[in-house]
């Protein structure tokens, strides 16, 4: 099931647009090699462990292509996979399956990527109670693509866009006159326009903090950077620490800056409601997943 912001039209789209940068007028390689009327078989295979993610993706890739492959998934999205796992079994026109192979992997295999650091950054913040945000940190029109997969991956998403949440970060700050300004600029507009979105806004102090816990409004603070990481490679929360307790609840805290593998657990073990990380979608490994194919 696809969700809440991306539809059948939005995906089909993206798509579409893969496929035209990719095949234009023709993939002349198959259209010289490869008979009309030959058939393929072949099977989806993990080559590491991870999360997949983008099952719907790779199906609407081929059903563009030719309605004749059908694709029958052996795992859901969300599911671990191993190396060696078969994922799915693809059957149909062979010119198809060619044309679409690497559209559809390259797909499947960012998406599962994402997926899977989502899932284990989850796992280790989700003793503390601390939800995995992404950021908009994404891939140029594949935004809604990566943060569908960090859903899946068991992380939530924050703002799809500039659109659907005020988020006040130091420019914003710097030109309104300060965060109280800022902040009271930002409830009067929403007045305004009759609308009902969060406001978060972003501190890099402490002493930010306390200008903020002084002015009404904010639903959630930013505390950015506050998590210190040392040169042995060890991460210093005494600052978020200190943060989270100085805001003792009164709004939804959100921790940002320096989130890795390695440091998630510490950041969540301060007590704060959110970390988001911007590793999930703008630098991720895609998973290593291949298709192997027999000809008839």
């Amino acid at each position: 099931m696809l969700p809440d912001y991306l539809s059948d039209a939005d995906l089909h789209e993206i798509i579409r647009r893969a496929l035209a940068e990719d095949v234009r007028d023709g993939d002349v390689t198959t259209l010289a090699t490869v008979p009309d009327q030959a058939a393929a078989a072949g099977v989806f295979l993990a080559k590491e462990s991870g999360v997949l993610a983008g099952r719907a993706v790779a199906d609407f890739v081929f059903e563009l292509l030719d309605s004749a492959i059908a694709v029958s998934w052996l795992v859901d999205d969300g599911d671990e996979v191993s190396d060696g796992q078969e994922v799915a079994r693809i059957a149909g026109p062979a010119r198809g399956i060619l044309v679409g192979e690497r559209t559809a992997l390259n797909m499947l295999q960012r998406m599962s990527g994402i997926a899977s650091l989502t899932h284990k950054m989850v796992s280790l913040a989700s003793p503390y109670g601390t939800e995995i945000l992404d950021t908009r940190k994404t891939a140029p029109g594949l935004r809604l693509l990566d943060k569908w997969a960090v859903r899946i991956g068991g992380g939530r998403n924050h703002r799809i866009g500039l659109f659907d949440m005020i988020l006040i970060k130091d420019n914003h700050v710097a030109v309104a006159g300060g965060i109280r300004e800022a902040v009271e600029a930002a409830t009067a507009f929403l007045a305004s326009e009759a609308r009902q979105l969060q406001i978060e806004v972003e501190v890099r102090t402490l002493d930010e903090l306390r200008e903020l816990l002084e002015v009404e409004g904010a639903d959630v603070v930013l505390l950015d950077n506050m998590a210190r990481t040392s040169q042995d490679g060890t991460v210093d929360t005494t600052m978020l620490r200190e943060a989270v307790g100085m805001v003792a609840g009164k709004i939804r805290t959100e921790a940002s800056g320096n989130v890795s593998l390695e440091t998630v657990a510490a950041i969540a073990s301060t007590g704060v409601d959110f970390i988001s990380s911007g590793a999930l979608t703008h630098s991720v490994k895609a998973l290593d997943i291949s298709l192997k194919l027999n000809f008839q």
